[in-house]
């Protein structure tokens, strides 16, 4: 038998359309059976969406507030800042101040203790010129009473002198270059208690003849001398006897 090539085809395209109808059929009743099993999960999505739409639709309010809060906690975080810098840069400057007013208060003091001590010392130095003055002043003074003392002990020496070489007798065997250093004691009445021979001339009858001398002499004049000079100068007078010379 022959079989032609259309009669193929449309024997094909019946079984396509058949097997294309079957498949169709259990893709009915398969979709049944989803959008029985599925439906409900299909609402929830759906709830889910719209839930979803809704949280959209209020988003730009909630960032809206939560970028006013933000920038609200930036201002006051900067506001704080700006505080502590403000309390920092107080303190700093109070801090300065006070630093300032102690660096003061001890240069004063210090200035304060220089000028105690200047004075203390100029004080000190006036002290010791006064002393040293007065010092001065008193050598001076001891100086001119002295002389003065030395010039009236000089004018009884020649007193004495004077009455001891008129009382005075020369032995035969006194020599020119004879000298007797004798010590008189007087008392304030001026009267000779004691002679000492201190150096001999090696001449026996010079030695007395000095000594006889000494005691001869009366001389009532140390009466009027001061007490204090006497007592010095002439309770005991030492005198180098020569024939020569009368030399105290």
């Amino acid at each position: 038998m022959k079989v032609y090539p259309s009669y193929i085809l449309s024997v094909l395209v019946s079984l396509a359309l058949h097997a294309a109808l079957i498949a169709g059929l259990f893709s009915i009743r398969e979709s049944d059976d989803v959008r029985r099993i599925v439906e409900p999960q299909y609402i929830s999505a759906n709830l889910v969406k719209s839930v979803s739409v809704r949280e959209t639709a209020k988003a730009p309010k909630k960032n809206t507030d939560e970028a006013k809060r933000r920038a609200r906690q930036r201002q006051l975080q900067a506001e704080r800042r700006e505080a502590e810098a403000l309390a920092q840069k107080k303190a700093d400057e109070d801090l300065s101040k006070r630093r300032a007013l102690e660096e003061q208060a001890e240069r004063k003091r210090k200035a304060e203790e220089a000028e105690a001590e200047r004075q203390r010392l100029a004080r000190i130095r006036k002290e010791q010129l006064e002393a040293e003055l007065a010092d001065a002043l008193a050598e001076e003074l001891r100086l001119l009473a002295s002389e003065a003392d030395e010039r009236s002990a000089n004018n009884y020496r020649q007193l004495i002198q004077k009455r001891l070489s008129e009382s005075w007798s020369r032995p035969p065997s006194a020599r020119r270059g004879m000298e007797t250093m004798i010590r008189l004691q007087l008392v304030p009445t001026g009267r000779v208690v004691g002679v000492t021979i201190l150096n001999s001339s090696g001449d026996a009858a010079f030695d007395r003849s000095v000594e006889l001398a000494a005691f001869k002499v009366d001389l009532v004049e140390l009466q009027s001398m001061p007490s204090a000079l006497f007592e010095k100068k002439f309770r005991q007078v030492n005198v180098l006897f020569s024939p020569e010379d009368l030399r105290l």
